[in-house]
């Protein structure tokens, strides 16, 4: 991971304002070069990595039209989601209930399969 200077490393650097230095950062995140990291830090995107912005449940139910899911088919596990993803299974798990809620998928709870019941369109998951 390579991180960049900080606000304060820049404003000295280059005497620039804080508010220069962060809309700087801001165009780098909205371009995917460069992504917020923990302790007001930014740190650079590999190349060619591709960060996926939208929200969890909505990278969720991309699935079920990037693979072609049918209403009736097996959706994948939390567990395999939780790695797919690299977040946690609750997470993951708060992610499904949301796309259960609004009908998306059928099923879950522990030891249960979830199905797809209804392939989601753009505007539904906009």
């Amino acid at each position: 991971m390579t991180e960049l200077p900080s606000a304060m490393e820049l404003m000295r650097e280059h005497k620039i304002s804080r508010g220069v230095a962060l809309r700087a950062f801001g165009v780098l995140q909205k371009d995917g070069v460069a992504e917020p990291v923990p302790g007001g830090r930014w740190r650079v995107v590999r190349a060619g990595e591709r960060v996926d912005r939208r929200p969890l449940e909505d990278r969720i139910a991309g699935i079920i039209t990037d693979e072609g899911l049918e209403v009736g088919a097996t959706f994948p596990s939390a567990s395999a989601l939780a790695t797919r993803f690299g977040v946690s299974r609750p997470t993951i798990s708060k992610a499904l209930d949301r796309l259960e809620a609004v009908g998306v998928l059928a099923g879950g709870g522990q030891g249960r399969v979830r199905t797809v019941r209804a392939v989601p369109t753009r505007e539904e998951r906009s």
